[in-house]
């Protein structure tokens, strides 16, 4: 009987648990996570905050005998080493685990700034449900809060903090909103319209220090000089895989654990998948880490079949983020950056709120911005993954981006073995 070792009980984990489950009913399964709560989903604390959800609202599986009923042993612990050799998981405290097949799924976790004043009482993050409880008792309506960080994560977090009634004020470091998913006019835009939501927003600003203040709140200091007073400090500072235990284990890691198209890493019989998952992108050709919850259940449906002997290649890494911004809908698709050598088209609409930006290299859209636009947003997908020859739409859509629903219709339904855009979701 095969024993699977999942390090991580995120989306990753529970499903690649019950994927091996359904196809090999009588392996052992050990699903390892690092909190004393049934798996949850961590997208889901923004609605746990704002009410609209209860904590049973976050889990994964709504059945408490969930795994039991699958038999999935759920063991509690945190991965601090992996002996590939001895095919062994230590765990942090003494425990050790022997497997014979490994998925790493272990996720992310949050960056801490070395900013002096960190660690003081009113300063979390937004990662756990230990963080949210802490939270909804600080953010109160009417109190002030702090955000640090305007990044995807950090957008989410801030609407839940407005509907909650907070005085809100966010520092980004980068010089405009969302920077790493957004170019400089189209995180500008979402700026303006926080700000007319009556958000304070300081970009292009670090927050230096937190200091204790007057009846228990904090007071901030930022590099431009301003001192903010709060009752809560929020650090949305951005994520990193969370693979430090795997140094000196010889599985081959970069941003994240190196994988090929079947999730398996360097090192035979271990594999691994979601966000701290580094997989091969075919359509940009390079291995990249993304950081969105289709692709964990994708790459780890993926590994899991290898890991039960059922040969599967992952088609692909999607790269897609849609955002809801306190009303206003943002998405960016592929390499929106644009590359070398490629053309660029932007065009602004600041009296309707937006923008849309398309980079394409030679006749293929490799990667677009849009700011404001609600329809046919599946169609900016379309052409950026179906990697569409464009033709002489290339030229209509330098002269007009506005046209590219226009475009896909003509040109992507047409290409053999595309089959249409789908919906895009938020992430």
């Amino acid at each position: 009987m095969t024993h699977h070792v999942i390090l991580g009980a995120g989306p990753a984990g529970v499903i690649a648990a019950e994927t091996i489950r359904k196809h090999a009913p009588r392996d052992h399964i050990t699903l390892v996570g690092d909190e004393p709560h049934l798996p949850y989903s961590r997208m889901a604390i923004p609605y746990l905050l704002i009410g609209q959800i209860g904590e049973q609202g976050t889990y994964l599986r709504k059945g408490a005998d969930h795994y039991e009923r699958l038999g999935i042993e759920r063991v509690a612990g945190r991965a601090r080493g992996v002996d590939t050799a001895a095919r062994t998981v230590f765990l942090d405290d003494g425990r050790v685990l022997p497997f014979d097949r490994l998925l790493i799924a272990t996720g992310s976790h949050p960056v801490k700034p070395p900013i002096p004043g960190i660690d003081l009482p009113g300063v979390h993050h937004c990662w756990t449900l230990d963080d949210a409880r802490a939270i909804m008792q600080r953010a109160q309506p009417g109190a002030r809060v702090l955000q640090l960080g305007a990044g995807f994560i950090g957008c989410i977090i801030m609407e839940a903090l407005q509907l909650r009634g907070v005085q809100l004020t966010v520092v980004e470091m980068g010089d405009r909103m969302v920077p790493r998913m957004m170019g400089p006019a189209a995180g500008g835009m979402i700026r303006r319209w926080c700000e007319a939501k009556g958000v304070a927003v300081h970009t292009g600003t670090r927050l230096e220090r937190i200091e204790p203040g007057a009846g228990g709140a904090l007071v901030v200091q930022l590099s431009g000089g301003q001192r903010v007073e709060a009752e809560l400090v929020i650090i949305a500072a951005g994520v990193r895989p969370a693979i430090g235990f795997l140094q000196d284990s010889g599985i081959q890691c970069l941003l994240g654990v190196l994988t090929d198209e079947h999730m398996q890493t360097n090192v035979p019989g271990i594999y691994a998948a979601g966000d701290c998952a580094e997989a091969f992108d075919k359509v940009s050709g390079t291995t990249i880490v993304s950081a969105i919850q289709p692709n964990a259940a994708e790459q780890a449906r993926v590994a899991a079949l290898n890991m039960v002997g059922q040969p599967a290649e992952l088609r692909g890494v999607t790269q897609i983020n849609v955002l809801d911004t306190l009303g206003l809908i943002s998405a960016s698709f592929g390499q929106w950056q644009g590359v070398p050598g490629g053309q660029r088209i932007e065009t602004i609409d600041e009296a309707h709120h937006r923008v849309i930006s398309l980079a394409f290299d030679d006749d293929v859209m490799v990667g677009c911005n849009s700011v404001g636009w609600t329809q046919h947003i599946g169609a900016l997908r379309g052409l950026v993954e179906g990697r569409v020859r464009l033709g002489p739409w290339k030229q209509r859509l330098l002269q007009d981006p506005t046209q590219f629903m226009a475009a896909y219709l003509d040109r992507a339904q047409a290409q053999s073995g595309w089959s249409g855009p789908g919906d895009v979701h938020r992430r």
